[in-house]
């Protein structure tokens, strides 16, 4: 039963670990070129396991910014995990032991937690690692990839691949924001917020991280007090 559960795991997680060494090359790139070592950004992305939240830390990094901006950001950024795990910690199998659990919830990221959900019935945790072996396997070494291939590459190639994390987020938000308008207007919220950092006088010379931190908090609280979700919904989709 394990040997099966690994074995799906590591199918499904394919695909994931695929998508990640793409991403990954583009952080390994802009980590080497903002200052950092090569071993420096595999050990990031080794330990971390989080695109949004390295990404938004090593511009902090970058911009010698102090450890309590990156503490909070990566609390704002990365608190989905807490609730990812829960909610996995409620479908594992029971009388699994807490190490089990604890790893599972290291490996949690978005696309993870979405194949291991969408499992019927009881998980198993060796299900998880499967998905884990190829996924994490996939960011640090694409991560490598980047970051040796930033010191060969010329710098005006390196510049331009590094647009290549905008067209993710981009991937990520246009398609539910045209079926869903509190999240086109969460996407239109944060651009308007951000801008205002960016260019009104007094703002503009906040820190990028607590940017980041005061966009999330206000307009995700705007659009949770606007646009509530349902009780009745909930727990529709909860059975389903």
């Amino acid at each position: 039963m394990n040997r099966e559960s690994f074995r799906r795991g590591l199918k499904d997680g394919i695909p994931i670990g695929l998508g990640y060494f793409a991403v990954a090359f583009t952080f390994g790139m802009m980590a080497v070129s903002g200052g950092l070592s090569t071993s420096q950004a595999v050990l990031i992305s080794l330990t971390n396991l989080t695109s949004a939240g390295q990404f938004a830390g090593l511009d902090i990094i970058i911009a010698g910014g102090s450890y309590w901006e990156i503490a909070l950001t990566q609390l704002v950024i990365n608190l989905r995990y807490c609730l990812m795990s829960f909610s996995l910690s409620q479908k594992l199998e029971r009388g699994i032991p807490q190490i089990h659990r604890y790893i599972v919830a290291f490996g949690v990221t978005d696309e993870i937690f979405g194949v291991s959900a969408s499992q019927e019935g009881k998980l198993s945790p060796w299900y998880n690692y499967g998905a884990m072996c190829v996924a994490i396997p996939g960011w640090s070494l694409g991560t490598l990839a980047g970051g040796i291939s930033g010191n060969l590459l010329p710098a005006f190639l390196v510049s331009a691949m590094g647009i290549a994390i905008y067209g993710m987020f981009l991937a990520v938000i246009i398609p539910p924001a045209k079926t869903n308008r509190a999240v086109l207007g969460v996407v239109i919220g944060a651009m308007a917020v951000s801008s205002l950092f960016a260019y009104v006088p007094v703002l503009n010379k906040v820190s990028s991280g607590f940017v980041i931190i005061i966009t999330t908090l206000l307009v995700a609280s705007i659009a949770a007090y606007v646009c509530p979700v349902e009780e009745e919904k909930e727990a529709n989709s909860n059975e389903s």
